[in-house]
């Protein structure tokens, strides 16, 4: 029964933290933040490969989680 109230608690901690970080780097709804450590970390992927953004790169995924995770917050509410 503790590993079941374990797994539960971690499960709820990664869905609500991991938007709330992700939105605390610069990951927002909208995109990436102007000036953010994740616009810095955008700025340099590009830069390491020639100017351009590669394709299946992954923060548009992290700005998805942001989304995802103000739509559970305003369930939750």
């Amino acid at each position: 029964m503790d590993t079941i109230l374990g797994a539960a608690a971690g499960l709820g901690v990664a869905v609500v933290g991991v938007p709330v970080v992700a939105g605390a780097i610069g990951f927002s709804a909208g995109g990436i933040v102007a000036g953010s450590l994740a616009a810095k970390m955008m700025s340099a992927a590009a830069i390491a490969n020639g100017g351009g953004v590669a394709a299946g790169v992954w923060w548009p995924h992290c700005s998805q989680l942001v989304l995802q995770g103000s739509h559970l917050q305003l369930r939750l509410r």
